[in-house]
């Protein structure tokens, strides 16, 4: 991630050009007469975690007979 610095009048006239180097990861300051009054920085990307599985895996219960066999015999019943 690199830093650009821009001028408020170069930041008006290229404003497409300094938001495409924004969404590329690249940081703009701008600058009036030498003085920062603004940053152009990318939005964070907030991913929220996924789940750990082992412990929802582990928190199951299995009890009676495998799904399998309940729709095999489901199979066989509809038949006839």
């Amino acid at each position: 991630m690199s830093t650009h610095k821009v001028s408020v009048r170069e930041a008006r006239e290229g404003l497409r050009r300094l938001l495409d180097q924004v969404q590329a990861g690249d940081e703009v300051v701008v600058l009036r007469r030498g003085v920062e009054v603004g940053r152009l920085v990318p939005p964070e990307r907030k991913t929220p975690p996924l789940p750990d599985l082992g412990t929802l895996r582990s928190s199951v219960k299995v009890c009676g007979r495998a799904l399998s066999e309940e729709i095999r015999e489901a199979r066989r019943s509809s038949r006839y």
